[in-house]
């Protein structure tokens, strides 16, 4: 009897992935004692997502996250922790709704291997962008506890999130495997039909097309690996309940061949597909092949990690070397990144810190990466941090460099916040999370990249969530279309906005490119006076007097805490150096 050439496929689409944590060798073979366990997969009552039409646009708060480390606290006597049912613990939940979190974006959870390399050091791919089952979550965030298996367990996470009117969204790696390059191992789709699955050199069909850095690339040119990628996605909105994906290296996903286009077989398949289409979709937008940097050319509808936001958002507050129109251009969506084919500022996914580089306490406390527990020697990881040490490299002990160190964050972040575009936050940043400056911990499953919930800054913690409360409280610092000059009639438009100088006046001609100048007020007016939003800005190391525009104004938010909430200012503010306020009229 001929064999279904199907047969094969079970095992591609298979939602439990038969073997434990270190089931496989350091040669990436799988030991002859597998552990099987399938248990029935009861499907179970959802509750109604009412965060779905919620989180919307403008509204979303995202927080990027790992399962694992968003956990790593003790709770006396519970197994759970630092598994999917201790993401879904209440006091979890709790922290995230209070902090006023719409969404969490969670680094990869799709049943993974480990590249022999680490496995060899005793590491791990501890960020998850190693997959191999694309319907299966992975093993070593399960509990492990009776009657239940990690689909179940995912799944009541999933829900119980939503029963906060939290999305989930999947950081996803269609872009290549843990199979590697020539000479890695054999788990999956090489041994299924390596020609088709892969992105092979036409001149040397031994090798693998490398445009990921991780020794081979998903070929969704062909229809079958298409069709695959689709029913995983699909898999993870219908079954599992996720609101939607961010996907890792994503201009890969878009070469049916070698050049990216954004209307290639796999964007068309997206646009075309009735789950899908409604989906969140977040790009990371560069790769390592040909013309990989692509910020700003994914499709309509698609929302897309700003880079540049971010890198000129440090510059700014700690090197002062961004123009002010630099400055203006990213705090206001990026418009000329963004508007374009209907875009609205919603698509830019503004970030100061990521998973991906150092953290928000280690980006004000180290000039350079340290990154050797990698076993890299400190070769890995970005170069490029624009980061400022505030005098003393790591850890400080004197008074003065601690409170440069707050004044800096708290700036950044505030700026993070109140800009137009859709907030990330890192999971950590707001406990003064450090990684010892570790710009890359993707392989550190410990103390380096774990949370610190024992050490965390409570004052910070209080600080972030006040900073979502106003973002939600005043529509201005959340606009969802882009900004009409002053010149425009406010009756034509909902909102339109001021650059203020600190004399007062408008800021014009060469003011704007002035290197020299980094204080400026920014005037968010509305069709209702009473929610108009003046943000002022000093980025500089001396203190500023600022001529306010007429009226009288109430302070909401001073970021270096000297002035309290509720103080009356008219005619003019003093801005302490490295300081952001908000302030509504009174």
């Amino acid at each position: 009897m001929k064999k279904n050439p199907l047969e094969n496929m079970k095992h591609v689409y298979t939602s439990i992935i038969p073997m434990r944590w270190g089931d496989m060798d350091a040669m990436g073979h799988v030991n002859n004692t597998v552990y099987f366990r399938y248990l029935e997969q009861a499907r179970i009552e959802w509750y109604a997502f009412i965060g779905r039409e919620k989180n919307a646009g403008m509204e979303t708060v995202v927080v990027n996250a790992h399962c694992s480390f968003m956990v790593a606290l003790t709770y006396p006597g519970e197994i759970e922790v630092r598994t999917y049912a201790g993401m879904a613990h209440p006091a979890i939940l709790d922290y995230l709704e209070n902090l006023g979190i719409t969404s969490i974006s969670l680094l990869p959870v799709h049943a993974r291997g480990d590249e022999s390399r680490l496995l060899k050091m005793g590491l791990s791919n501890y960020w998850g962008y190693s997959s191999i089952g694309f319907f299966a979550p992975e093993n070593r965030y399960w509990s492990g506890r009776p009657d239940t298996t990690p689909v179940s367990e995912f799944r009541d996470m999933v829900k119980a999130l939503h029963s906060r009117g939290i999305e989930v969204i999947l950081d996803v790696v269609y872009n290549h495997t843990v199979e590697g390059g020539r000479g890695g191992a054999m788990l999956s789709f090489r041994g299924i039909d390596n020609a088709i699955y892969y992105h092979l050199p036409p001149n040397n069909r031994a090798e693998y097309v490398d445009w990921s850095g991780c020794g081979n690339c998903l070929n969704l040119g062909h229809p079958r690996v298409l069709q695959m990628v689709m029913d995983s996605l699909r898999y993870w909105v219908e079954e599992m309940h996720v609101d939607g994906f961010r996907f890792d290296l994503a201009p890969i996903l878009g070469r049916d061949r070698d050049a990216y286009s954004a209307t290639s077989s796999f964007f068309n398949a997206i646009m075309q597909d009735p789950v899908l289409s409604r989906a969140k979709k977040i790009a990371e937008p560069w790769d390592l092949g040909p013309s990989g940097y692509q910020l700003g050319y994914f499709p309509a509808g698609w929302m897309e990690w700003n880079d540049v936001y971010r890198d000129t958002m440090r510059a700014f507050w700690l090197h002062q070397w961004p123009t002010l129109g630099e400055f203006t251009r990213r705090f206001a969506g990026s418009s000329d990144i963004f508007k374009h084919e209907g875009r609205m500022p919603s698509a830019s996914v503004n970030f100061i810190t990521a998973h991906d580089g150092f953290t928000l306490q280690d980006l004000v406390s180290y000039n350079h990466k340290h990154n050797e527990a990698n076993g890299e020697d400190n070769r890995d990881g970005h170069n490029k941090n624009h980061s400022w040490n505030c005098g003393v490299e790591g850890p400080a002990t004197g008074a003065n460099v601690n409170a440069l160190r707050k004044q800096y964050k708290r700036a950044m972040l505030a700026t993070l916040i109140f800009s137009q575009g859709t907030p990330m936050l890192l999971a950590g940043d707001e406990l003064g999370q450090t990684q010892q400056g570790n710009n890359n911990a993707y392989c550190q499953d410990n103390e380096i990249a774990w949370l610190d919930w024992e050490n965390a800054d409570r004052d910070l913690m209080e600080y972030v969530r006040e900073l979502i409360r106003l973002r939600k409280q005043y529509p201005a610092l959340g606009y969802a279309r882009w900004f009409e000059e002053e010149s425009v009639a406010l009756a034509n438009s909902d909102f339109s906005i001021r650059w203020l100088s600190s004399s007062g006046g408008e800021i014009t001609g060469d003011v704007w490119n002035n290197k020299s100048n980094y204080c400026m007020g920014v005037l968010i007016r509305t069709n209702g006076a009473s929610r108009d939003c003046l943000i002022l800005m000093n980025a500089s190391a001396q203190e500023v007097v600022f001529r306010l525009p007429a009226g009288r104004w109430q302070l909401e938010l001073d970021s270096d805490g000297e002035m309290k909430k509720g103080t009356h200012m008219e005619f003019q503010a003093l801005l302490h150096p490295h300081t952001i306020l908000l302030a509504v009229p009174h």
